[in-house]
This record gives C-alpha cells, sequence and structure tokens, in this order.
C-alpha cells in the first residue's frame, strides 16, 4: 500500500467521558523516518478503561483523539529514510519514546524523560508511527508469538519495571523465594502475579473477586485471599504470611488509596512497598510516619515502562510456558469497543484484544 491518503479506515474516537464515537477517518500516509502499522491486535487495559471513564488523561491525550495504546501489528508501509523495517515486518510499538538525551535518559531512567512522547491511536485499523518511536521503542516480533500475546508487551514491560522496584535482591536469592503480597488481581495485578511466580517467588494476591483470585491461582500464586473492599484489609492479609510478620514486599495494583495504606500496613520492617497503581490527580493519603520511621519501611512510587523492559517483556511472552493467555478473555471488532470496556469496568472481563484480522 504505498498511497493511503484517499483511503479511510474505522477507528475509536474517544470524545469525553464515557463517549467514544466510531468514525471513519482517513488513512495516513508516512512521511520520513515514520512507517505506517496495520493493527493486527489490540488490547484494552485499566489505563483505557480510566482514560474512558474521565475522558482523557494529563500527560497521554487530549479529545477528541483516536486512543488505545497496547498494540500489535504489521508494517503496511514506511517513510522515507526507514531502512530497518519493510511492509509486512511484524512489530509492537511501545507506546512512549525517550528522548536519550536529558539527565534521566542518561541515567537509565528513561520512564521519567523530561521529554516523553506518547503514542495512542491503537483502537483503529491503522496506526501512523512518528520517526521518535520508530528509531527508539519499535520492536520486532520474534517468530511463532501470536499478535495477541505480543499486545501484552506494554503492560507486561510496566510490571518487569516495577519488579526491578522492588529490589528482590536484597531479600532473597534464587534459592530462598521472596514473598511478595499483590494487592489488586486486574490484568496489572495479575501480570505481576505471572511474572513473580514465574521467577519462582512466594506470592500472595489479595482482591475482592473470586473469579480473579482463581486466575491468579492459576499464573502461580502460593495464596489467594478475598478481601472486602474499602481498606483496612492489611491485618487479615498480613496473617496470611510465614508467621504472621508480613512480607518483604507488597505491591499496590489498585491505584486505589486505601489500599496503597493496606500495602504498607502489610510488609514487615525492612521491607519495600511499591505504589505502582496511580491514583486520580490530587489524591492524598494518610501516612503512619512512626511506623514507616521505625520500622525502616522503603515505600516507591514506579511509573511506566523503559526500552530494555519492553524487550524483556517481548522475550518473556515468546515463551510458551509464560500463561499470558489466561488474561486474554475474548475478541471484538473495533467496532466493539466501548462495549469492551465496560465489560472490564463491570468486572467481566480482563482483557479484550480488538481484533483487525478480517480486513
Amino acid at each position: 500500500m504505498s498511497d493511503t491518503a484517499s483511503r479511510t479506515m474505522q477507528g475509536a474516537v474517544l470524545t469525553g467521558p464515557k463517549s467514544i464515537e466510531i468514525r471513519e477517518v482517513p488513512v495516513p500516509n508516512p512521511g520520513p523516518g515514520e512507517i505506517l502499522v496495520r493493527i493486527r491486535a489490540a488490547t484494552t487495559c485499566g489505563t483505557d478503561v480510566k482514560v474512558y471513564l474521565r475522558g482523557g488523561h494529563p500527560r497521554m491525550l487530549k479529545v477528541p483523539t483516536l486512543f488505545g495504546h497496547e498494540m500489535a501489528g504489521e508494517v503496511a508501509s514506511a517513510g522515507e529514510g526507514v531502512s530497518q523495517y519493510k511492509p509486512g515486518d511484524a512489530v509492537v510499538v511501545a507506546n512512549s519514546a525517550p528522548c536519550l538525551a536529558c539527565e534521566n535518559c542518561r541515567l537509565g531512567r528513561e520512564n521519567l524523560c523530561e521529554d516523553l512522547h506518547y503514542l495512542n491511536g491503537a483502537f483503529a485499523e491503522y496506526l501512523l508511527v512518528p520517526a521518535r518511536f520508530v528509531e527508539r521503542n519499535t520492536h520486532t516480533i520474534p517468530q511463532g508469538l501470536s499478535f495477541a500475546r505480543a499486545a501484552i508487551t506494554e503492560p507486561l514491560a510496566c510490571v518487569l519495571h516495577g519488579i526491578e522496584a522492588c529490589e528482590l535482591a536484597q531479600f532473597g536469592d534464587e534459592e530462598s523465594p521472596v514473598e511478595v503480597i499483590i494487592y489488586g488481581a486486574g490484568p496489572i495485578g495479575l501480570l505481576f502475579v505471572a511474572a513473580l511466580a514465574f521467577a519462582g517467588h512466594h506470592v500472595i494476591v489479595a482482591d475482592p473477586n473470586p473469579a480473579r483470585l482463581e486466575t491468579a491461582t492459576a499464573l502461580g500464586a502460593a495464596k489467594s485471599i478475598e478481601i472486602a473492599r474499602g481498606g483496612g484489609q492489611s491485618d487479615f492479609v498480613r496473617k496470611a504470611t510465614a508467621g504472621g510478620k508480613g512480607a518483604w514486599i507488597a505491591v499496590d495494583a489498585t491505584g486505589v488509596p486505601e489500599v496503597w495504606a493496606d500495602a504498607i500496613g502489610s510488609i514487615r520492617p525492612g521491607g519495600l512497598v511499591n505504589l505502582f497503581g496511580g491514583c486520580a490527580p490530587g489524591t492524598t493519603v494518610a501516612l503512619d510516619t512512626h511506623l514507616v520511621h521505625y520500622s525502616e519501611m522503603s515505600i516507591k512510587g514506579v511509573y511506566h515502562h523503559r526500552p530494555a523492559t519492553v524487550k524483556q517483556a517481548l522475550k518473556l511472552l515468546s515463551n510458551p510456558a509464560f500463561q499470558a493467555d489466561l488474561l486474554l478473555s475474548g475478541t471484538c471488532p473495533v467496532s466493539a469497543v466501548q462495549e469492551a470496556l465496560e465489560s472490564m469496568i463491570a468486572k467481566k472481563s480482563l482483557k479484550i484484544v480488538i481484533n483487525n484480522d478480517d480486513l
């Protein structure tokens, strides 16, 4: 497809809170350094749900706009100067691209890049990939890896970045698994469970949803605990840890402030809390300063992914023993994106694959 200027495509356009319009929009032509990707699979996620409910995102997009950011597909055409990709190549495009020049980038913290660019628009038939993304965060899909599994690369890359931040080596080694509590068995929490359990660690997962706890067990959780909503569950969860002392590490994968407090209350002295789930802007949480100080707790906010963890995620997804497919609840066309997100909100689905195989 060398000229798409006169063609249109179907795309899901976010126009405001809980408002999506399926529109026919022009198929763009790639300019210098750009590629046009035919989306073969785009997966829904918790961030998409937040964007849908709130009608936007403070960093990633402004309405009205095409949205969706977990994607895998085939190069449809390449712009002038692109030599590393050709039509037909199977690729994953990460949803951000760092500058590689600022201080954070030079320190290997590209997720905190001072000029981090974001990319949305995966809930459509085609996606134009800007030159910075082509150069710095587009990756060839390994042979044998399905588009649906490959589309999970972005959230898994975030989780692998989050696991690095847990500093597991200071609490155990390959012969001494680390006990980790995961609050939240949504898609991100379950990816934490899957990756940590796959690495041999002892994972306790806490969530109010029995069906999701069953999935956590299937992914390798050592214990799955049904908790009540609204917080106040730390004592209950801590009792499930070795000797009731608390875990070395607790991860919040909910973005609920009351659960942040539960995570802080669930670890043993000297432990680490990973506040991975992002709360809404302006949210505050009460902090027991005495507990944090005298228990020498480490409390971290952890955000996003880096190009290195994107590569690691693709490699892990290429291993058939890693059961990522358990997170895929079904498929639907672009025209049903709103129904897919509502299904996630109702806790009927984990991740839905927006599939364009019928093109």
